[in-house]
């Protein structure tokens, strides 16, 4: 059995009952959801958009027969990968668009605060630029990025800088987060962050939104070593950018820390994840697709976060994401989506 949606005059086939049936709580609504001429996120307004659902899917039989080889694997061949900005987090906070885990860093320096400024005007435009072949594009986001790290060293970037940006950010988690991170933790199936971001700050504010810590979660992003004063000094491992986002950088992954400043403590062995060939991989760019990069997975399942520019990007969002979320869902109908494929039974 199937239903469809209409969104905006766009009529989509979404699920079958047999799998989905958990997702009934997304009823016809009135809600927000943004629509924008600008892929880069610019001139964002919010606008009344009658929906259907908040859930999508393209292809219902193949995403039948993907949740049934995982759930043949069990949880112990399963992984979760997640981006986190507009990911894990809200895109939409108290009617503004939420910070970014980079975006909300003010390091108390407005000189510097400034100069980190003028580099992100200057490089944005040129990561989604079309005429930029690849290779070039990436010299250009490590460039962007060391001198991005280095203005944070020189400016005298401290503990008390990170928790106090935190604790004054636009920022939020999709409800269901925590919950799904609880869900996972008890089956013991690990869930990898990936960041081009700064994974302190990732970890500051799992920390102070979530309140608790998970042992099954990693996060893979950029890390900073602090001196005994609590100030920056530099980064450790390589650099990890908005270009190399994927399982080649596995080495970096390392759990939560319970407090700013420490050191990664005794950790299982990254490449026994490289055994985990299931995944369950959550994005909100098709660009995301890539964090599975670098793993030979059997059966991947992907789920993505349209935030924006709904209106042109829908289609390609269903040809990409085997489910795609629209209205800054929460995380319930992920949820249930794993229950499912962790069910012993048929």
């Amino acid at each position: 059995m199937s239903h469809r949606l209409q969104l905006q005059g766009i009529f989509v086939t979404s699920f079958r009952q047999r799998h989905f049936s958990f997702f009934s709580p997304y009823t016809s609504t009135t809600t927000r959801v943004s629509f924008s001429s600008s892929s880069c996120g610019k001139n964002l307004q919010m606008e009344e958009v009658k929906v259907a659902s908040d859930l999508l899917v393209g292809d219902p039989a193949s995403l039948e027969k993907k949740i049934d080889a995982i759930r043949l694997g069990g949880p112990q061949k399963l992984q979760v990968i997640a981006d986190f900005d507009a990911t894990l987090t809200k895109f939409w906070v108290n009617g503004t668009r939420g910070q970014t885990s980079h975006g909300l860093l003010q390091q108390g320096n407005p000189e510097y605060d400034a100069k980190r400024q003028q580099l992100y005007e200057y490089y944005h435009p040129l990561e989604f630029s079309p005429t930029i072949g690849l290779e070039e594009k990436t010299k250009l986001m490590e460039e962007w990025w060391g001198k991005t790290h280095g203005l944070l060293v020189e400016g005298g970037l401290t503990y008390d800088s990170i928790r106090q940006s935190v604790a004054n950010a636009n920022i939020a988690f999709r409800e269901g987060v925590s919950e799904l991170f609880e869900f996972l933790e008890e089956r013991d199936i690990p869930v990898l962050i990936f960041s081009a971001g700064l994974a302190d700050i990732i970890e500051e504010v799992l920390r102070q939104k979530l309140h608790r810590s998970f042992k099954n979660v990693r996060i893979v992003s950029n890390r900073m070593v602090f001196d005994d004063d609590g100030r920056l000094v530099s980064f450790k491992g390589k650099l990890i950018h908005s270009l190399n986002k994927n399982e080649h950088a596995l080495d970096m992954a390392a759990p939560v820390h319970e407090r700013l400043g420490d050191m990664d403590g005794p950790t299982d062995d990254n490449s026994s994840l490289k055994k985990r060939t299931n995944v369950l991989l959550l994005g909100d760019h098709t660009g995301d697709l890539g964090m599975s990069d670098g793993l030979n997975y059997e059966t991947r399942i992907s789920m993505g976060f349209l935030n924006h520019n709904v209106e042109n990007s829908l289609s390609c969002y269903q040809e990409a994401f085997d489910v795609v979320f629209v209205n800054d869902a929460p995380m319930w109908g992920v949820i249930k989506l794993v229950s499912h494929m962790c069910l012993s039974g048929r």
